[in-house]
């Protein structure tokens, strides 16, 4: 494997293309994809070797001892910035690795968050006793009272799904630790290009690898980063519960990692182009994007964030029926779940991403009736604009 060391201090682009690559007899610039489940050795005291890990080694893909896994997971860690990765089959897996792993003491659960995520966290966890308190993003104060009576493990997004809204990771950090509890970020909105939140203290950094780190709509996968001490008990529960990735997989994900960085920037541009549009159109009662000036967090976000994504949140002027005729108007925006990939992508988080939340608990997180998700593509802007406006009229 090349020496990932000797690319400490070079840019993003340059770890995203270099880091973790291994070098190979053929003279392939890439890591091959091995996809094979198991690996020989020429002798016992060569395996016991690898297994008692006195020296590094593949072994067996289901525990993620596989050159092509192990590749990428070294090339996340220098993209993120952390001391190790691990993947996970899916975002959801690696979640669940985590609050396994983490939340025996007690979780808090900070602002909004995926459906997927709320009800992991709000119906199954407590099964196996981890149990969560939510709260809103801003209301540190019963933040602090959640911590000193035990909980162990703060969780949140930022930006937040579907509403964008921006926590500071800084502060949040601050008040946990003061505690002895960790802090676990889901970044996946915000990508490792324009925000890391290791860099404001976070002690975990999740991502559903399946978004922008994928990029492409064609690949399923999760990855959580921190400190090899943090990841260790992931990485068991990882291997228990069959999560780890398959090759394959993992081969589509680092050619994806190898153009990150442009395609966040296009991503970026898109977003806050069209963000400006809509912000004064007739039909839009609200836009919300962190790189607009009247998003209320937005001096946060240009502290701890050097892009300010593809996702926007809007509300039109209009109801359920309204909202479903613009979205049914839509050309060039898809009508689908998911984001974070080369094309544009519409939802309606009632009909999707949150349709398990009952009516109170979607009000209560302003999800209305009127809002639509946008996952903002790279595909020419004006193109887009023009898509919205003639769906919006």
């Amino acid at each position: 494997m090349k020496n990932t060391t000797d690319l400490e201090g070079l840019g993003l682009a340059t770890r995203c293309i270099h880091a973790g690559e291994l070098v190979n007899d053929a003279g392939a610039p890439h890591t091959p994809l091995y996809n094979t489940t198991t690996f020989a050795f020429p002798s016992t005291a060569d395996l016991l070797e690898v297994v008692d890990g006195r020296r590094p080694g593949s072994l067996y893909t289901r525990y993620g001892s596989n050159p092509t896994i192990q590749s990428v997971e070294t090339k996340l860690a220098a993209i993120e910035g952390a001391e190790a990765a691990l993947l996970f089959a899916s975002g959801m897996a690696a979640e669940c690795a985590l609050f396994i792993a983490h939340g025996q003491d007690g979780i808090v659960c900070l602002g909004d968050a995926y459906g997927g995520t709320l009800s992991l966290l709000a119906q199954s966890l407590p099964k196996l006793g981890r149990t969560t308190a939510f709260l809103s993003g801003t209301n540190l104060s019963e933040l602090k009272a959640h911590l000193a009576a035990g909980a162990r493990l703060v969780f949140f997004e930022t930006p937040s799904n579907p509403n964008l809204e921006v926590l500071d990771i800084g502060a949040i950090a601050a008040i946990a630790h003061a505690h002895g509890a960790l802090v676990a970020v889901d970044s996946t909105f915000a990508s490792p290009v324009n925000q890391q939140p290791l860099r404001h203290n976070a002690d975990l950094v999740v991502h559903s690898a399946t978004k922008y780190l994928g990029g492409h709509s064609d690949l399923t996968a999760g990855a959580v980063m921190g400190s090899q001490a943090l990841l260790a008990p992931l990485r068991a529960w990882r291997s228990d519960l069959g999560q780890t990735p398959a090759p394959e997989t993992c081969a589509l994900l680092a050619r994806s990692l190898r153009t990150l960085v442009v395609r966040i920037e296009r991503h970026n541009t898109n977003a806050q182009a069209i963000a400006e549009h809509l912000e004064g159109h007739p039909r839009v009662r609200q836009v919300r994007y962190p790189g607009l000036a009247r998003h209320p967090s937005h001096a946060i976000a240009k502290r701890q964030m050097t892009g300010f994504g593809g996702m926007i949140a809007l509300e039109i002027d209009g109801d359920y029926a309204d909202t479903v005729r613009v979205m049914d108007r839509l050309t060039l925006f898809a009508r689908a779940p998911s984001l974070g990939g080369v094309e544009s992508l519409a939802t309606q988080p009632v009909t999707t991403t949150h349709r398990g939340l009952d009516e109170a608990e979607r009000a209560r997180r302003r999800i209305t009736d009127s809002s639509i998700r946008l996952s903002v593509g790279l595909e020419n802007a004006a193109d887009l604009m023009a898509d919205l406006d003639q769906a919006l009229a």
